[in-house]
């Protein structure tokens, strides 16, 4: 049995997050764990609340579901404070490559991670990760620098890349233009995909391309075969979606229709 774990908040309108990461890991053929790291009062719209769960209780449940299984590769999402990633840290165990999505903001615009943690998400998680896949904000914040164009993207990724981390996808849906283009970044040089924008956004599809990610990783495949799965697994989810907020439609290989 394949596995992986999100390490992420619940999200209580199941468009991001652990319920997100969950439809995606059983759309790919995976089967999915998870450790809550918070409890969110949110729709597709805004998030209304938060409410972190103790170090402690994250770091009973990562290691509940390592002594019970065999997990083929890890994914964090939404960790919120300093103690929880320092929780983390100290509890994930080596082997088994970790997707960092390194969630700073909602889409409404609702503050996700306490800006004193940042440093502790640069310093501590970081370097252990397979792959860190943050969206234009989120680079910005990691790399220091302001990210307005595909050579910027680049640049950051090379920043961020620094910091110790196997590989790096810029994520670029925030550029303007007709054409939604990611880079991923490693060792090896640089690898971007493109694809259609759609004009309308849709929530959760950064869990969700972290999440996809993090499902091939766990098949065995090596990070660029991994990207090119993901974007094109999140590409379809996009695409099927009806238009409206929150309508991102998950579809396994097959053509089914998850959620």
């Amino acid at each position: 049995m394949i596995a992986a774990c999100s390490i992420a908040g619940s999200d209580s309108g199941g468009g991001a997050g652990i319920q997100a990461d969950l439809k995606t890991f059983t759309a790919l053929g995976v089967f999915g764990l998870t450790v809550i790291t918070a409890v969110t009062a949110q729709n597709t719209r805004e998030v209304r609340g938060t409410w972190m769960l103790p170090p402690e209780a994250v770091q009973a449940q990562i290691e509940a579901v390592a002594d019970g299984f065999a997990i083929g590769a890890w994914k964090t999402g939404m960790l919120g404070n300093a103690p929880n990633i320092r929780a983390v840290a100290e509890a994930l165990p080596e082997g088994a490559p970790l997707v960092i999505d390194p969630v700073m903001v909602s889409t409404s615009g609702y503050r996700l991670l306490a800006d004193d943690a940042i440093k502790d998400l640069v310093e501590i998680l970081i370097p252990r990760a397979e792959v860190v896949t943050p969206n234009l904000p989120e680079a910005e914040v990691l790399a220091k620098m302001r990210v307005a164009t595909v050579e910027d993207m680049e640049k950051a990724g090379r920043r961020i890349l620094d910091l110790g981390t196997r590989a790096v996808v810029v994520k670029g849906g925030h550029l303007s233009g007709g054409t939604a283009i990611d880079l991923l970044v490693d060792r090896d040089g640089v690898m971007p995909l493109s694809g259609e924008r759609y004009p309308y956004s849709v929530h959760g599809s950064g869990c969700c391309f972290s999440a996809a990610l993090a499902a091939h990783l766990a098949r065995g495949m090596s990070a660029r075969p991994a990207f090119t799965a993901a974007r094109t697994f999140i590409d379809t989810a996009i695409r099927e979606a009806s238009g409206g907020p929150g309508s991102l439609r998950i579809v396994n290989p097959g053509g089914k229709i998850i959620r």
